[in-house]
């Protein structure tokens, strides 16, 4: 009887028994930052192409709601989504050619795409801050 001790396993694994770990987070933050873009960052790229088709007062509204407050953590959640889902797509690419499965590489790499992402948006919205 193999079946006998197996009577009470599940089927597949659920996500009850995976021990959480840094990979596991960065893998759903590159699908959370990957819609963030497509939701927030299509919205933001549409209104901008509207206004700019619309005239100087359009544009004049949107370059006011961009430059309030609310306007501009939209601007840098856009932008830290970008650098993060940039960095943990790198990170995904050297897993696909076959690199950087080892156990201490993948949870370093783990670690830093994110710390990248944030690094990354700190810079740029210095550069155009600074300018």
């Amino acid at each position: 009887m193999a079946n006998a001790g197996t009577k009470n396993r599940p089927l597949s694994p659920h996500l009850q028994i995976w021990k959480w770990g840094p990979h596991m987070f960065v893998s759903i933050l590159h699908r959370v930052t990957g819609d963030g873009m497509a939701f927030a960052g299509l919205g933001v790229l549409l209104w901008w192409l509207g206004a700019l088709a619309g005239g100087p007062a359009s544009y004049a509204t949107f370059q006011w709601a961009m430059s309030t407050w609310i306007g501009m953590i939209v601007l840098v959640g856009i932008s830290w989504a970008f650098f993060s889902h940039m960095m943990s797509g790198l990170r995904h690419f050297a897993l696909d050619v076959g690199a950087g499965f080892e156990l201490r590489t993948n949870r370093m790499w783990s670690i830093i795409c994110p710390i990248l992402g944030v690094v990354l948006t700190a810079a740029f919205w210095a550069l155009l801050l600074l300018r």
